[in-house]
Formats: structure tokens, C-alpha cells, sequence
């Protein structure tokens, strides 16, 4: 099957299940698509074990190394993706949450990727080194901006709350992505230091950030020399691509790049280089954009389940790594969170909120799925996947319940 065939594929599975869901079940529709495709792996897995001459499984972990699947993802529909979901955050709200949001993105993601080393390690009874589980626990900090933005922009929280939750899901994931890689040159027998990663954070973050500045600002005034709404179109299109590929061959965190590029775009360009008929019309194609990759992604995360190898003993780890993610979260939001507000102590809702809304997602499967082949990379994905599922099906799910009670008066 070539790359073609599978969009295709994955287009006309979102369209069925999106008409089935809309019929007869109603769920959020990204909820949906992930279970229908989480049913049709357990179907797919059944039949494969069922009968001797269907090798489907081995059909589809050929088809992801052939397509490059995570690093498609991760290096090519995250810029689109992390762009349309920065179009629509609230700048006001966003700068006045903001050393809540630098605290979360930052201090928050070590604390969970050292907690959750640490705490896997011994679920596993250390039979998988300490930094393989660094490298599962950096992949596992970071919420999903695609899960965060298409499960809780509906869930009716106050918009100050709902402004950290957002930024949060943006900017740590260029963090993370560096924990990460830190984490594999550690597992695979190369020294680092914490003076290094901090290092490396300070280059491939500041510089995505600076970088992002640089080319918002330039398109921001490209756009106000054009008031051709497809002209308009095409600059963005533009500015998120070329931003992300500047990113990469300068080093720097393409995410964030890409992000501040965004926010720069849905506060300042769409008010004032756009005329009303081109702000429509672009943020209409971005919404657009953001709905088909959000399905395509869901449906990828459910097929995902295809790569896991499931076992008794790694059914137990799983269980536990999901128990660990919560208490993780917990932690690494209220720590964090208390700093920046020592003089006037965070709301326990408010971190109930935070907590429970950690959702993971694509941008995890995906750093999981580009590990190489190892004795722990199975362990690593089965976890993994446990703890992505239980987030956007659990969590996702039964956040506008906790919303309601805990801000009944808030919620219209």
C-alpha cells in the first residue's frame, strides 16, 4: 500500500466511523475515531492470530517503517497541527498565566520525567534499565496539544484555567522532545550531564522561541502588504512551513518555533493585516486543517495498539504505569504551580483540573513508535499505549462532569 492509498484509507475510516458515531453514539468525535479504531485493532489482532495465512500485524509494522509514520508526524503534521490549535488561544489570558504556564512546561516536565522514571523502574522490578524508563517518563510529560485542544475546548472552563491548560499542552513539548533524546543517549551508552540537557534546553528552546518571533513578525507584515484572501492563505501556509524547516537545520525546537509563530498570527495578524472576509476565510481552512489531522491522528493512535505485544506480565505494568501517570501529574502540577502562587496558594480545583486534564497523545505514540528496535522497546510501547488510551477515553471523557461540579457556577 502505498503512502496515498493509506490517507485514503484513513480518510474514508474517519468518514464511517464519524457518520456511525453521529447516528447512533454522539462521543466527541476524536474519542470516537480513537475507539473505533482501537475496536478494529483488537478485531484486526484476533483475525491475525485466528488465521495461519492473514499476517496482518506484520503488514502493518512493515507499513509503518515504510511510510517513516512517527517521524511523518512528528516532523511534518505537528507543525500544522500545534499552528491551528495556536490560532485560538486567548493572548491576554495566556500572558497573564504566564509564569504558571513557563513553571508547568518546564519544571513540571522534569519533575514528571524523573518521577515517572524512577516509579516505572520499579514497577518493571528493574528489568528494564533506569534509562529506558527516563525515556518512557520524558515521553509520557508532556500533555498532547491535539488531545487537550479537541477534548477540553468545550469542557467550559474559566478562561484563566483554560489558558494554562492550553499554553501548557503547547510549549512543553519542546522540552520534552529534549528530555527525550537525552534520555536515548543515555540508554544507548553516551554520557550527558544535567548541565548539558540544561544547555540544550536553553539553545533549542530559546532559539524556537526567538526563531518563531522572527518569522510571525515577518509574516505578520507580509499579510498586510496582501489583501487577496488566498494570497493570505498561502503565507500561512508558508509560515508554518518554512518556520519548521528553519528550525530543524538551525537545531532548534521547530514545535515552539511554530507555536509562538501562531500565537503571534491569531493575535496580531488576524486583528490587524486581515481584512474580515480573509480572517473567515483563513481561520475557516486552519479549522478545517485542524479537524482532519485531528482524525487522522486518533485513527493512528488506535491502530497503534498493532505494534503492542501484549502479555500477562506486561498487562500488570501497564496497569501500573497508569496509576504512576496519575500520581505523577499530580505532583509535578502541584509543585510547580505552588512556587509561582506562594503568596496566594493555588485553588485545589484548579490543580484537580490540571491533573486530570493531562491528557497524552499523538506526540507520545509517536516518540514511542520511533524508538529502535530494542529487548525494552515493547515494554516501552505497551506502557505507553496504556496510559495514552486511559487519558483520552477515561479522562477525556469525564472532564466536562468535573468541570460541572467543580465550577457550577462558572459553567454557562
Amino acid at each position: 500500500m502505498s503512502s496515498f492509498e493509506f490517507v485514503a484509507v484513513l480518510l474514508l475510516l474517519a468518514a464511517i466511523l464519524g457518520i456511525v458515531n453521529h447516528r447512533y453514539f454522539h462521543l466527541p468525535r476524536t474519542i470516537a475515531l480513537m475507539a473505533g479504531s482501537l475496536v478494529l485493532s483488537v478485531i484486526i489482532i484476533l483475525v491475525d492470530r485466528s488465521v495461519d495465512f492473514v499476517e496482518l500485524r506484520e503488514w502493518w509494522e512493515d507499513l509503518v517503517v515504510s511510510t517513516d509514520l512517527p517521524h511523518v508526524f512528528l516532523d511534518g503534521l505537528l507543525a500544522f497541527m500545534l499552528f491551528a490549535g495556536s490560532l485560538h488561544v486567548d493572548m491576554d489570558s495566556l500572558r497573564a498565566q504566564k509564569w504558571t504556564v513557563l513553571s508547568l512546561a518546564t519544571l513540571g516536565v522534569l519533575m514528571a520525567t524523573a518521577l515517572y522514571g524512577f516509579g516505572i523502574w520499579l514497577i518493571f522490578a528493574r528489568a528494564v534499565p533506569l534509562p529506558w524508563c527516563f525515556a518512557l517518563g520524558a515521553l509520557l510529560a508532556p500533555t498532547d496539544p491535539i488531545a487537550v485542544g479537541g477534548l477540553l475546548k468545550d469542557a467550559g472552563l474559566p478562561p484563566g484555567l483554560l489558558a494554562v491548560v492550553n499554553g501548557e499542552s503547547l510549549f512543553n513539548d519542546g522540552v520534552a522532545v529534549v528530555v527525550f533524546a537525552a534520555a536515548l543517549e543515555w540508554a544507548n551508552g553516551h554520557s550527558t550531564t544535567v548541565s548539558a540537557i540544561g544547555l540544550d534546553l536553553l539553545v533549542e528552546g530559546g532559539g524556537g522561541v526567538v526563531l518563531g518571533l522572527v518569522t510571525g513578525y515577518l509574516a505578520y507584515h507580509a499579510l498586510r502588504l496582501a489583501n487577496e484572501p488566498a494570497l493570505e492563505l498561502t503565507i500561512t501556509l508558508a509560515l508554518v512551513t518554512v518556520t519548521y524547516s528553519v528550525a530543524a537545520a538551525l537545531h532548534v525546537s521547530g514545535p515552539l518555533a511554530v507555536v509562538v509563530a501562531g500565537l503571534l498570527t491569531g493575535h496580531r495578524s488576524t486583528r490587524f493585516a486581515m481584512t474580515d472576509v480573509s480572517r473567515q476565510q483563513v481561520i475557516m481552512f486552519w479549522d478545517l486543517m485542524d479537524e482532519l489531522l485531528n482524525a487522522v491522528l486518533f485513527l493512528l493512535i488506535g491502530f497503534a495498539l498493532l505494534s503492542v505485544e501484549l502479555s500477562y506480565t506486561l498487562l500488570l505494568a501497564a496497569a501500573g504505569g497508569v496509576g504512576l501517570a496519575l500520581v505523577t501529574r499530580l505532583i509535578s502540577v502541584a509543585v510547580p504551580t505552588t512556587l509561582v502562587h506562594l503568596r496566594q496558594l493555588p485553588k485545589l480545583r484548579g490543580i484537580a483540573v490540571l491533573t486530570w486534564g493531562g491528557l497524552r497523545g499523538g506526540i507520545s505514540v509517536a516518540l514511542a513508535l520511533s524508538l529502535e528496535p530494542s529487548a525494552y522497546r515493547g515494554s516501552l510501547l505497551a506502557v505507553c499505549y496504556a496510559v495514552v488510551v486511559f487519558t483520552i477515553l477515561v479522562q477525556g471523557l469525564s472532564m466536562p462532569v468535573l468541570v460541572r461540579r467543580l465550577y457550577r457556577r462558572t459553567v454557562v
